[in-house]
């Protein structure tokens, strides 16, 4: 598999849900009696971080994942996209996302079709909608994304470098060479180098 960013000073994947993973051996067919009666709170700065790369710059921050809710039916994170950045075009093949803005200004293309992004803005994207996500503004943008099944979270670690909360941004660093395999291997179509 993709080898995942490591923290600085620290040994092994950055990220590894598989390590935190909820015991299947404990799971109804539905995983219903893994997260009966269970709860996560996750407060800003206590989940992993990624710096991502050109040309989105910015962070992506997964929050709940199944490696810490122990539901593998979805995920939610942040992404932060810097001033004049842009997510490229893409579709999630096997994968529904929804997206909800909530700092910062700039427009989403879907399917060829410019949509305003501000504040409040939310966005359903079903399996093979392309979309693409620009910043147009002078400060972050930054969403929240949902994604089923979850599997995003995996994407931004791989890609991605380890993220302090509150430190420096980095300079804009290059995608992987081989980051077209990576989003194909993770359900990602329509995507080009």
């Amino acid at each position: 598999m993709f080898k995942r960013s490591e923290p600085p000073g620290r040994r092994g994947p950055a990220y590894d849900p598989e390590s935190e993973r909820v015991s299947t051996s404990r799971q109804h067919d539905d995983g219903a009696n893994v997260i009966r009666g269970r709860s996560v709170i996750v407060q800003p700065g206590e989940g992993p971080s990624f710096w991502q790369p050109t040309p989105a710059n910015g962070h992506a921050d997964p929050v709940l994942t199944p490696a810490n809710t122990g539901f593998e039916g979805m995920s939610l994170g942040y992404q932060t996209i810097a001033p004049g950045g842009h997510v490229r075009e893409h579709s999630h093949t096997t994968q529904v996302e929804m997206l909800i803005c909530f700092r910062g200004r700039g427009h989403l293309v879907v399917d060829g079709v410019r949509h305003q992004l501000v504040p409040g803005t939310a966005g359903f994207f079903g399996y093979d909608v392309k979309q693409e996500i620009w910043n147009d503004g002078a400060e972050d943008l930054v969403m929240v994304w949902i994604i089923a099944p979850p599997g995003l979270e995996n994407f931004f670690a791989t890609i991605g470098r380890w993220r302090r909360p509150g430190e420096p941004a980095p300079a804009p660093f290059e995608r992987r060479h081989d980051v077209v395999d990576i989003e194909r291997a993770m359900g990602m179509n329509d995507t080009r180098a």
